[in-house]
């Protein structure tokens, strides 16, 4: 990769992964209704997924695709649905007491990082990044930059959205704010749904 293209990268992975998409909506919730620390593996599992996923796409995901296009239609439609599925959790979920809090668990590791693969947003994200910012063909020191590139800046994205949700705890304390506000992300799920389906 030309160095010239670094720092235009850098902007790209900041503006992508900070922007709002089914990601950084349910690390929110996780850090309002779970707190941070609860939410670190979920917040873990995102960018570590993701950067694996960069990884993937750029070293051969990404033929296979060429020659089967039907693949990359298939993951889309089925992430749709599983962000529909999500978004009507989210809305029908009741305010958890304290100590429901504290014995329910949050998205794990492992569900946030598989996750990626149906995460539309997070096509959309790697496809245009590799497009953009590899040579053609890419090599594997240049794919390996671009997934540091984008775990080290989604690090520090979605955890300031996990941030903010920490923050939103002190302003949402009955169960009628916290209702209100769940069926909001369950509606900015929905939202993150329609720029992809349209394409």
């Amino acid at each position: 990769m030309s160095p010239d293209l670094l720092l235009p990268l850098c902007t790209f992975a900041v503006a992508s992964s900070i922007t709002p998409g089914p990601n950084n909506t349910m690390i929110l919730a996780s850090g309002l209704n779970y707190g941070f620390r609860r939410s670190l593996p979920h917040l873990f599992g995102i960018c570590g997924g993701f950067s694996f996923m960069v990884i993937a796409v750029g070293v051969g995901l990404q033929a296979v695709f060429a020659q089967a296009p039907i693949l990359q239609l298939i993951l889309k439609y089925v992430g749709a649905l599983y962000l529909l599925w999500l978004a009507w959790k989210l809305a029908h979920a009741a305010p958890m007491a304290a100590e429901q809090a504290r014995l329910s668990k949050p998205m794990g590791f492992w569900g946030a990082a598989a996750f990626q693969w149906v995460n539309p947003k997070a096509w959309m994200m790697i496809v245009g990044a590799i497009s953009t910012y590899l040579p053609a063909p890419a090599q594997l020191n240049d794919v390996g930059l671009l997934a540091l590139v984008f775990l080290l800046v989604g690090i520090v994205c979605v955890g300031a959205w996990a941030l903010f949700g920490v923050v939103m705890r002190r302003f949402l304390h009955d169960p009628r704010s916290v209702r209100i506000f769940n069926v909001s992300m369950a509606l900015l799920l929905l939202a993150s749904l329609y720029p992809i389906l349209r394409s």
